[in-house]
Parts: structure tokens; sequence; C-alpha cells
């Protein structure tokens, strides 16, 4: 029976380690990546990008991203849709925010303005 549960135990502590960090828990915005969270001072919910391309916001970020934290050796492009067009705000390297006045514009985020109007 000893040898079960420490199996089990084994089993469970390496399965803990290739699992990401739980929903909900703060990430950290790794080398190479910008990090977007629900709530303001990096709180909440977060969604990672990391170049090259486009990608949709995810993890209740889109429209909702209150903070951000950029590790990007380069410039990305927080891009965000509109009626008439799109529009960009350029997320430099090193660039954070706690309370990000772009919160309700973010759609994505790409290495390139996408045609996108400075916004």
């Amino acid at each position: 029976m000893k040898r079960t549960s420490a199996l089990a135990l084994t089993l469970l502590s390496a399965a803990a380690a290739l699992v990401p960090a739980a929903a909900g828990a703060q990430a950290a915005a790794g080398p190479g990546q910008v990090c977007f969270w629900t709530e303001t001072g990096q709180h909440g919910q977060a969604w990672c990008y990391g170049p090259p391309g486009y990608a949709e916001a995810e993890n209740g970020t889109q429209r909702h991203a209150y903070s951000f934290e950029s590790r990007v050796g380069d410039t990305v492009y927080a891009i965000s849709y509109t009626a008439s067009g799109c529009l960009y705000r350029e997320i430099r390297r090193d660039d954070y925010s706690e309370n990000w006045e772009w919160a309700q514009k973010l759609d994505g985020v790409a290495d390139n303005t996408q045609g996108c109007e400075r916004g």
C-alpha cells in the first residue's frame, strides 16, 4: 500500500510540474512575450502574446485588458477594430501599465500595424 501511495504522489508531483499556472493566478511576462490581465495591477485572468504574426486576445482579455507588461525585444502593436477600420497602439520593449487606457479597446496583438491607423 505504501508503494502505491508513494507512486501516486510521485505521479501527481510530475503532472503538477507540467501544468501551467492556474487560471486567475498572477502570470508573469516571460522573455519574448507581452501579457495582458483582466484587472488593474496585473491581476485576474492573463493572456500572453509572443511574435510573430497576429493573435486575437483570449482568456477574457479581449476588450477587457486593464493592465499589461511587455518583455518582447521589439515593438508590438495592440490592435482595435472599429466600425470604420482599425486602430493600433505601440507597445515597446519593457512597456507596462497597471491601469491601461486601452483596456476596452484591445482585440488582438501583432508584430506590425496590420494597416491600421494610430489610435
